[in-house]
């Protein structure tokens, strides 16, 4: 009988079982989860400063715009949608809190199939992702109040503006996650670039498809569909791309460098 030690040899080639990776993965899966919900009981407990905080921008674009017809605040329109926006409030921003465990789970998850030089590059790795992702949760706060008023004037004169609680929540943890996960795009075209993947000369040869690809993605994964959302979300993840082949350009080079024969 197959054992589920983690880290069990198999006889052939000295790794781990399929049971073993089975194990390894499952232990990560039960980490990152738990760390999910301390940080969603954390939200739990501060909710209603938190949302105050995801409903600053409605409220802001209404105290500017009068012509707007909304009074920044949120309906619920079922006796348990103010329940369930709680806990869906409460799992986005759990989610949010327990990214650098859930980052540092995957990382240990697939650090065994490397080789040494790529293992180094783990923490930098790590740090850049989360910070990363910040960057772009950010960047998606910011632009809220600018997409509310493209999307409430775009609605016609006269509509008056009645956000239900579970939908304007919806919108903002959609328009958050979709600019951290962009912002983690660079990421990976840098890791693929480290392990040999693809070639930064392949990259710049193609940057043209890349760029429009990258407006392309934007414009997809960009929930409220208004174009200054998208070019907020577009903008940055295209400097960060081009940044990303610098930064597989110079790791070539001193790799190079490093090699015996210098190829």
């Amino acid at each position: 009988m197959v054992s589920l030690r983690r880290g069990q040899n198999s006889p052939g080639d000295g790794g781990m079982t399929i049971f073993g990776h089975l194990a390894e993965l499952r232990m990560r899966l039960v980490r990152s989860l738990l760390a999910v919900a301390v940080g969603s009981t954390f939200i739990l407990v501060f909710y209603d400063h938190f949302l105050k905080f995801l409903t600053q921008p409605y409220r802001n674009i209404c105290a500017a715009r009068p012509d707007f017809n909304c009074e920044g605040t949120l309906f619920a329109l079922g006796p348990i949608e103010g329940l369930t926006s709680r806990m869906r409030i409460a799992g986005y921003g759990g989610l949010i809190i327990a990214l650098p465990v859930i980052m540092w789970q995957l990382w240990k998850f697939i650090v065994p199939a490397l080789n040494k030089q790529e293992k180094k590059y783990s923490i930098p790795f790590i740090v850049s992702s989360v910070v990363l992702f910040l960057t772009g949760a950010w960047l998606a706060y910011w632009t809220l109040d600018k997409a509310l008023e493209f999307l409430i004037a775009w609605s016609g004169a006269g509509v008056e503006q009645t956000y239900q609680i579970s939908k304007y929540i919806s919108l903002v943890a959609m328009m958050v996650l979709a600019f951290g996960a962009g912002f983690l795009v660079p990421v990976l075209v840098v890791f693929l670039q480290l392990v040999g993947v693809i070639t930064p000369q392949t990259l710049i040869k193609q940057w043209r498809y890349s760029i429009m690809g990258t407006f392309v993605i934007a414009a997809a994964i960009t929930p409220s569909g208004d174009p200054i959302s998208m070019l907020a979300l577009a903008i940055p993840m295209t400097l960060l791309f081009l940044l990303a082949i610098l930064i597989g350009y110079i790791a070539q080079r001193r790799k190079k460098k490093r090699s015996p024969d210098g190829e």
